[in-house]
């Protein structure tokens, strides 16, 4: 089930984009739950008050609070950058403006089917990356922790902390058989540290500034290697 919010203050808009996004999930069977809201006032108390949202087609141009600062409160009040937005809008001269909250796409009115079906494709496929999950053990209990929340990993000795987006986790491992459980998100930088690249706030070719504001240094093997996998997808 994916949960889908629509915002935009045009009532024939969000009947138009929700009547999109069935004839998607119908074509590609998938399950999914739409929310609508016409003001981005009424969107932002809905995820103050800890509603939840996988992807959301946002207006810029709203009445009050615009697209633009309902994407920045997202990305940087909530925290939440695992939320895919697409910005829609009547304009294309927001390009500069909209990159600081780190949209998925950026869509022109009026929305066709097939802009639909790509920003749901690829949302998804994000969305499910980051849900697959990391197994370990911890004296006798088990754990299932998506990899979407790990920030990174650190070897001391023979035990292995996993730092996460709400607490962190000690079991007894390896990095180097850790690592090949993980998915292509992670990168070895130093032989104490794994770090997931979705996670990686500011870059040097020394260095990586976490989303937690850990700071972690590169070995000097590494580096070139750690840049051409973190700027990729940059």
């Amino acid at each position: 089930m994916y949960d889908i919010g629509i915002c935009d203050d045009g009532v024939n808009t969000c009947a138009d984009i929700e009547n999109l996004l069935l004839n998607c999930a119908k074509e590609k069977e998938i399950l999914i739950n739409i929310r609508v809201w016409y003001t981005g006032e009424g969107l932002q108390n809905y995820l103050v008050n800890g509603g939840h949202l996988d992807i959301l087609y946002l207006d810029i141009e709203l009445f009050k609070m615009t697209g633009i600062e309902i994407g920045s409160y997202i990305r940087n009040e909530l925290d939440n950058m695992g939320l895919q937005i697409i910005y829609i809008s009547g304009k294309t001269s927001y390009a500069l403006q909209l990159f600081k909250t780190q949209p998925l796409d950026f869509l022109v009115k009026p929305i066709r089917q097939e802009q639909i079906n790509d920003t749901i494709e690829t949302a998804v496929k994000i969305i499910n990356k980051k849900r697959e999950r990391f197994e370990f053990q911890q004296g006798k209990d088990y754990y299932y922790i998506p990899q979407g929340e790990i920030i990174y990993f650190e070897s001391k000795g023979r035990k292995i902390n996993i730092v996460t987006l709400k607490k962190t986790y000690e079991f007894y491992g390896r990095l180097k058989e850790i690592i090949k459980d993980l998915s292509e998100d992670f990168i070895d930088i130093h032989q104490s540290y794994v770090i997931n690249k979705e996670h990686v706030k500011y870059y040097t070719y020394e260095k990586v500034e976490l989303d937690d504001g850990t700071i972690l240094s590169i070995s000097q093997k590494k580096r070139k290697e750690v840049r051409g996998k973190v700027l990729r997808d940059k």
